[in-house]
């Protein structure tokens, strides 16, 4: 497959995950919007670093700083759902 061919499909795959993230804005899904935006979000992010950033043909470093961004994301996360959960207005 060449080069132009699989940036084409990346932006398609992008596109298709902004028309999912449009359609899920407006459907009542409850508390769980944010975590499902969160998901679509972090879909896109993984799509532009592996296609348009090139990190598919990275090694060592680079990688390893891709997977503890994305760590660091799911620590950022946790600690915000787990304040989130713990407040006393919640019971």
């Amino acid at each position: 497959m060449s080069g132009t061919v699989r940036l084409l499909l990346a932006w398609a795959a992008l596109m298709a995950l902004l028309a999912l993230t449009v359609g899920a804005a407006f459907l009542p899904l409850g508390p769980a919007k944010p975590w499902i935006a969160y998901a679509i979000a972090t879909a896109k992010a993984a799509l532009v670093l592996w296609f348009f950033m090139e990190m598919r043909s990275e090694r060592g470093l680079a990688r390893l700083a891709m997977l503890a961004g994305f760590v660091w994301l799911a620590i950022l996360f946790a600690l915000t759902a787990t304040d989130y959960l713990t407040r006393a207005w919640m019971t």
